[in-house]
């Protein structure tokens, strides 16, 4: 591998260990679920509230940390979501009260927010257009890894006692202080340095990324879009023309959620276990699911800079919809035995990671220009989160009264509608630079 690739692929698989994190955190309470409702002797409504805690905070770091990146930069901040995930993972474990267990799930849905705002975005700034794609899809590479490694992990520490569910949650503080210790080797994002005015640093940058090449072409873009709005930093985000783009985002990513991917990543266990299978049972069905997610997001990243996002977005709108279709149907009039329903799930699962889970926060990393980037990215990710802690709240009871199936065909009509907003709204963005997609805004 060139120099210039390995450089690129070692800052960006640092970076993306964010996403690895975030993975791991938002999916590691699914395994521990049967064992804190029994220590905590939690009610439907106080489950709810202890998975859909963390993803309190996952809103509040997700809108809280665009400012912040903006002024420190993006490395450092990473740094600080590193250690958030560090406390979580080792305070939750430790914990002896629901309120404890909620304040270190809050404080690493923080980290989550911030990671999932920040790592894509890093890596989407300092890729050149033609691998941008790619390489920002590793941070969703991570992210799924990071949910297989907490399905596995949890499938593996089940027999280890009645401290098995601590162990699960400790488990996550080993790659948390792997991502700190990486953060200070990577560079500066060049973007940023230029937002900052220290041009020549980000001169540097340029050219290690790209050795033996003119950089100053493409500097002197950076450094054009960068104050093309009287520094940048200053631009409001719902004014003209960022208005139409700010809202898109946000639509993008309620979207995403709407599909019910994170209740399949969430309780995948109670869900199963409603439809027959023992606990162990169940919980071996979410590391397959847990591995097709991982496999199908390999895929998808094969084809994100082929076929284009707005493709693959569409796409796997009509898979989603029609798996989605057959879990609600067959739960409704009872005609999905156990084996049948899982392959429906990993069918759903498979379109899910090979379209959607690939391309969103790849498009949100791109859609927005260099001044508004930190805080356009921001905000989307915090109507994801939004929309991701109302619904793993708000399950646990909906299932309690309802069941399964009324979910399953609210998610399958969000899906199907998001297909048209798909077809209308958007853009296709691969193969271009960041400052050619800012020039596209009218």
């Amino acid at each position: 591998m060139p120099t210039s690739r390995l450089y690129l692929a070692t800052n960006s698989f640092s970076a993306a260990l964010g996403g690895l994190l975030f993975g791991f955190d938002t999916a590691v309470i699914s395994g521990t679920i049967p064992f804190i409702t029994k220590y905590f002797s939690l009610s439907d409504a106080m489950l709810g509230w202890a998975v859909s805690s963390a993803l309190i905070g996952c809103v509040v770091g997700s809108l809280s940390v665009g400012k912040p990146g903006d002024l420190f930069g993006r490395r450092l901040m990473l740094k600080v979501m590193a250690l958030l995930f560090l406390l979580s993972a080792v305070g939750t474990g430790l914990a002896t009260s629901l309120s404890v267990f909620v304040l270190f799930r809050f404080i690493g849905g923080l980290a989550i927010g911030g990671a999932s705002v920040l790592s894509p975005m890093y890596i989407s700034e300092i890729s050149p257009a033609h691998l941008r794609g790619r390489l920002v899809a590793i941070s969703q590479l991570a992210i799924v890894s990071g949910i297989l490694l907490a399905f596995f992990s949890n499938f593996l520490l089940i027999g280890t006692g009645e401290n098995n569910w601590r162990w699960m949650f400790v488990a996550g503080a080993a790659p948390a202080l792997l991502f700190f210790i990486l953060l200070f080797f990577v560079s500066q994002s060049p973007r940023w340095l230029v937002l900052m005015g220290r041009i020549d640093d980000a001169r540097k940058v340029i050219a290690r990324l790209n050795p033996g090449r003119d950089i100053q072409p493409e500097l002197d873009e950076i450094i054009q879009s960068a104050h093309k709005n009287s520094g940048g930093i200053r631009v409001k985000l719902f004014h003209k023309p960022y208005t139409r783009l700010v809202i898109i985002g946000m639509i993008l990513g309620v979207f995403s959620q709407l599909t019910g991917i994170n209740v399949i990543m969430y309780y995948a266990p109670s869900i199963f276990q409603a439809a027959g299978f023992s606990s162990d049972s169940a919980m071996l069905q979410t590391v397959v699911i847990g591995a097709t997610n991982l496999l199908f997001t390999l895929i998808g990243m094969s084809l994100i800079d082929k076929l284009g996002r707005k493709t693959l977005l569409m796409a796997g709108a009509l898979g989603m919809t029609i798996f989605l279709g057959l879990i609600a149907l067959g739960m409704s009039f009872n005609f999905l035995g156990g084996f049948v329903l899982l392959s429906c799930v990993v069918g759903f699962t498979a379109s899910f990671a090979s379209t959607m889970g690939v391309v969103v926060w790849v498009y949100l990393s791109e859609m927005f220009p260099n001044s508004i980037r930190s805080r356009g990215t921001s905000i989307s990710s915090f109507a994801v989160w939004v929309v991701n802690c109302a619904t793993a709240f708000l399950f646990p009871i909906v299932m309690g009264k309802l069941g399964t199936a009324p979910v399953f065909g609210f998610y399958c009509l969000c899906t199907l509608i998001s297909f048209f907003f798909f077809w209308k709204y958007l853009i296709e963005t691969k193969g271009k630079s960041l400052e050619e997609l800012e020039s596209n805004i009218a």
